[in-house]
């Protein structure tokens, strides 16, 4: 990782509401941590962290899990009575729901999934990843707004299975 790399990550980091970035990349891990203020402090280190098989495998996995009685869905509706699932993401980087900027979403709200059904694409280091769904269901909700930065394990769409 050069250093103009570095500093858009940290200005980046600095423009989001993230509190802790940390990258890990074959013998390179770097740690952004906001102060009070929002004003970035890095530490470095260089040390083996991921293994060579990790390395030339990574997979991105999205979890599903029963959404809190207390989420909002459209409308102010409560899911109270309802048991929907999360696509939650599986990295930090920035939402995208259409692969490009004249193009279509991948999926809108009342749409059927399936098990491998591309949902978005979440770009992070210059690579564009699509992600892919673990859950079948109809779109009920998308939770974050295209071309804002998403934190890893935060919720990107509610689903009804």
């Amino acid at each position: 990782m050069n250093f103009k790399e570095i500093q858009e990550l940290i200005r980046m980091v600095s423009k989001s509401d993230l509190t802790v970035f940390k990258l890990k990349d074959k013998d390179f891990e770097l740690t952004i941590k906001t102060n009070k203020n929002g004003a970035p402090v890095v530490q470095h280190s260089i040390a083996p962290v991921i293994s060579p098989v990790q390395a030339a495998y990574p997979t991105p996995v999205i979890q599903a899990v029963a959404a809190s009685p207390t989420a909002k869905i459209e409308n102010g509706d409560s899911p109270t009575n309802k048991n929907y699932l999360e696509i939650k993401s599986p990295m930090v980087g920035t939402f995208y729901r259409a692969p490009g900027p004249d193009k279509p979403p991948l999926i809108k709200v009342g749409d059927q999934i399936d098990l491998g059904s591309k949902v978005c694409i979440i770009e992070a280091m210059k690579l564009f990843n699509e992600i892919e769904s673990e859950i079948k269901g109809t779109i009920v909700k998308v939770m974050v707004e295209d071309s804002t930065p998403v934190e890893y394990d935060q919720v990107l769409f509610l689903v009804e299975p």
